[in-house]
């Protein structure tokens, strides 16, 4: 086995999401995970720049875990991804007429998606910012209600999957990581743990 990744497999990571584009990733990985998920408030003050409030919703999301009780091999894994156009943060959808008009925003502009990464262990955390530029060609009014209709976005930030039909035919470009837009910058997460445990 690669000596690095017997390394991190001796470790007990608890991925806090319930994504479950975050476990296929994490999977990918080829890493032993367990998913454990804390309720948690995704709230952030309002004159916070857009690139912090990633992170800072993963280390909140850290925060309500107990670190009395871990054990000195566990290693918290909690993440939060937003998109980002002109500025503002477009969230998930409400229903499906939001996620319409969302698609509509984004159609023919290129838009920001970051991810905030934090590391926990019992003694120490570290915390990391993936970002990906990301262009849409114009989308038409049918492609974008064919998606909606049949893919459901309700549960992404953006009100859109890249890894979806969506993705395929309206995606011109990417800059940076495609799966941070999927949700987890997988191979900066992997540098960041091997970082993190050989410190």
């Amino acid at each position: 086995m690669n000596r690095q990744l017997a390394k991190l497999k001796k470790y007990n990571i608890i991925l806090a999401t319930r994504s479950p584009r975050r476990h296929m990733l994490m999977k990918g990985l080829d890493l032993n995970f367990e998913v454990k998920v804390k309720n948690t408030k995704e709230n952030f003050p309002p004159e916070m720049p857009v690139d912090e409030v990633p992170v800072f919703l993963s280390k909140q999301k850290a925060a309500a875990f107990d670190l009395e009780k871990l054990q000195n091999n566990d290693l918290i894994i909690t993440a939060d991804t937003i998109v980002v156009l002109g500025g503002l943060i477009i969230g998930k959808p409400t229903n499906k007429q939001h996620a319409i008009e969302i698609l509509q925003l984004l159609s023919g502009k290129q838009h920001t998606v970051y991810t905030g990464i934090t590391i926990t262990s019992k003694s120490r955390q570290h915390s990391f910012v993936s970002e990906s530029k990301v262009t849409f060609k114009t989308l038409d009014q049918d492609a974008i209600e064919f998606y909606v209709e049949e893919y459901n976005p309700m549960d992404k930030a953006g009100a859109y999957g890249i890894q979806e039909w969506i993705g395929y035919v309206g995606i011109e470009s990417i800059e940076g990581s495609f799966y941070n837009v999927m949700g987890l910058p997988t191979q900066k997460l992997y540098e960041e743990l091997l970082n993190f445990v050989n410190l």
